[in-house]
Order: structure tokens, then sequence, then C-alpha cells
């Protein structure tokens, strides 16, 4: 064992020296440098790009699952909703994995203000001692949750922000809801007006959600949607998103035929279907990088292998095995690959926590939903990119290598 460690720092040795060496071909020193970049590049891109699609996917999960329910029960077909949901209620909080089982009313209601006047989603939720608070209210903005309780004046409501700048109503401003569920009238249906006191305002960071929702008690929507005691949806929070269809399916065996569990993967696929693709395409097209990358490894050995025949043949001759040969070569290739993914390492996940924690690239809000690129690095991911471009790196020595071994002293050092 003690030999083979002292062999195996001889060929380190070696493998080191001549890449520190001047030459004279200087070509190899550059092709060399433009190797050692090349993997770096590929390794520094790789890291971003996966940072940025992590960045992503997390950061619309996170907000998707702040506003939304991990698994939804709601009926088949639109119907006059859902009467005896208090059972309902306490059979779905039994099932394995449920934390909570919330009932909700929501709708499409019209918000106007002396500003401007906004399409929006009134959603009803269940207040007082009890309820589960839903994830995006527990800490708001501004304003008090409580306050929807209040029955003193006007019933409360709770705006998303970008709601409440675009008409115009801050905190304790009067707004007016108009819903079409109204007075049936020889003329047709006479909206509703109901006046609401705006005692809160929420933000997610996710454009559609901040934009567009308003919630309020759920007697309130009931009273606002012309309904008796209903709801038109049950939402469950999980102890693992993950279990979302497995709770689901269970859902489903509890709920009857005439309603329908779905869980948040469902409601969401394109989006993250999207987001799965994209990364593939991402790791294949930047991939390519650090093929280049190693063509030039594979190059610069090559031609390396052509400048030492001679210490090659006095290397034989001295003793040396082919073996060991073999190894200075791939040792050479080996610490091009790993200087190179050390330096695209340091400089990927500094660049990503540099453009995260100061948001160097904005984003358009309606566009995209989300004001900046948001970088999420994993330390997973090092893992496999340093392992993959090194074993690249590892392929581009073994043609070279095996030219050196093939080398003979007597041929190399006839005319010396």
């Amino acid at each position: 064992m003690p030999d083979e460690r002292r062999r195996g720092r001889f060929e380190f040795f070696v493998a080191s020296r001549y890449l520190r060496a001047k030459r004279k071909q200087v070509v190899i020193s550059v092709i060399t440098l433009i190797s050692v970049i090349g993997v770096a590049a590929g390794v520094m891109a790789l890291v971003v790009a996966l940072a940025i699609n992590n960045g992503f996917r997390s950061t619309l999960q996170r907000s998707l699952l702040g506003a939304t329910s991990h698994v939804t029960v709601l009926e088949k077909q639109p119907g006059e909703g859902i009467h005896e949901w208090p059972a309902l209620v306490a059979k779905l909080r039994r099932l394995p994995h449920v934390v909570s089982a919330s009932p909700t009313l929501y709708g499409q209601v019209f918000l106007s203000s002396p500003l401007q006047s906004e399409g929006a989603v009134l959603k009803g939720i269940q207040t007082g001692s009890g309820s589960e608070t839903v994830g995006l209210l527990r800490r708001l903005k501004e304003g008090r949750l409580e306050a929807l309780d209040d029955q003193s004046g006007l019933p409360g409501i709770i705006l998303g922000s970008r709601l409440s700048a675009r008409t115009g109503l801050p905190l304790n401003s009067v707004a007016t809801v108009i819903t079409p569920q109204g007075e049936l009238t020889p003329f047709g249906p006479k909206p509703s007006f109901f006046r609401f006191r705006v005692v809160g305002i929420f933000e997610t960071g996710f454009f559609e959600i901040d934009y567009a929702w308003a919630f309020t008690s759920l007697k309130t929507a009931q009273r606002v949607f012309a309904l008796r005691d209903v709801v038109n949806a049950v939402e469950l929070k999980i102890d693992d998103v993950n279990l979302a269809s497995d709770v689901a399916r269970s859902a489903e065996r509890v709920v009857g035929p005439d309603l329908a569990a779905t869980s948040w993967m469902e409601q969401n696929r394109q989006i993250f279907n999207a987001l799965r693709m994209e990364k593939t395409v991402t790791i294949v097209t930047i991939g390519l990088i650090v093929l280049v990358a190693a063509l030039n490894i594979l190059i610069a050995l090559v031609m390396m292998v052509m400048e030492k025949y001679r210490d090659i043949a006095i290397l034989a001759s001295m003793g040396a095995r082919r073996e060991q040969i073999r190894r200075i070569f791939v040792w050479q290739g080996l610490l091009i690959g790993t200087v190179g993914t050390v330096i695209g390492l340091a400089t990927g996940y500094t660049l990503c926590f540099l453009a995260d924690r100061y948001r160097w690239l904005r984003l358009d809000e309606e566009v995209y939903a989300l004001s900046y690129v948001p970088f999420d690095p994993r330390w997973i991911d090092a893992v496999w990119i340093a392992a993959a471009a090194i074993l690249i790196s590892y392929l581009a020595t073994i043609y070279p290598s095996r030219n050196a071994t093939r080398i003979t002293p007597a041929e190399a050092l006839r005319y010396e």
C-alpha cells in the first residue's frame, strides 16, 4: 500500500509539473487555458440556469401554496353548493396527513371605488375561534385579520396589495362590491351593491393573487352571493405537500359521488410541467459547453503527448510502467477539469447569491407574475454538476493517455 501511494504521488507530481512548466509551443498553454475557461463557463452556466429554474419553481410553489390549498374538495358539476359542509369538514379532518380543513365560498365580483373599478375574486373564509387561517393572511402587510369579525360597523374586507393600489382603496377606506346575484326584476337581474371597510392588505409577491383576490368572512360572502348556509369548496392543508395526490384520492372516497378532490399538483400541472421541460432542455443545451471544453482537453493532451514524447521515453527507460505513464496524462486532464469545475462553481454560486440578494434581473409582473428573477442554487446540483464535469474531463483523457503508452524508448531516443 505505501508503494502504491508513493507511485500515485509521483504520477500526480509529474502531471502538475507538466501543466505548470513553460513550453516551447505556446499554443498548448493557450489551449489548456481555454479548456479550463470552457469547463468553468459550462459549470457556471449550469449552476446559474438551474438556480433560476429552481427559483421560479420554488417561488411559484410557495406563492401558490400560501394562497391556495394543498387539496380542494368541490362539486363535480356547478350547482347550489355543498349544503352539509360541517359534517363533511369533520370527516376530512380525520384523514391521515390532513392538518386543517376549511370551508370557503368564492365568486367573481366587481370592486368599485372613486379612483378606478376592477374585477376581483371575493373569497369567504371561516373566521373566529376554532377556524384555520388562510396561509397568506397570517402575516398581513397592513391591518388585522381579527377585524373581519367586527360587527359594529361595515363588514370587513381584505384586499391584495396590487388590487388596493389599482382601485385606490387603502386601509380603513370604504369599498363598494357589486355582484350580479341580486334582485330579479321584470327587466332582468338587478345587481346588488354592498359596502365594505378595508380592514387589511396582504402581499404574496405573486402578481395574479395580489392583483385579483379579496377576502371576507364566510357569512358575509354568503350574503353577498345570495346563498344560504352553503360553501362551494373545502380546502385541505396537509403536513407533506408531496402527498397531495394520495390525500386527494383518500378524500374522494369520503366525499361521495357528487364531489371531487383535486390536488395543487393537478391544478398547476401545466406550469410545473413547463418548468420541468425547461430544466431538461437547459441541461442538454448548456451541457454542450462542457463537451466543447472536453474536446479542448483532448486536443491539449494530444499535443502535449507529441511534445513530451522524449520525456515519456526517458521515463519508460528508467522503469516507469505503461500504467504510470497513462495515469500522468489522466491526472493532467482531471486537474484541468477539477480546476475549471471549482472556478465555475465558485463563480456561479457567487453570482446567484448576489443576483438574488440585490434582485439584479427585474421582470414585468403583469407578464411573469413575479417582479424579479429568483435564484435558488442547491447543493445537490453542485454535486452532480461537478461529478459530470470531472467525468467528461476524464473521458477526454482516455485516447491521448493510451497513445502515450505506445511510445517505445528505442524509437524515441534513437537520434538523441
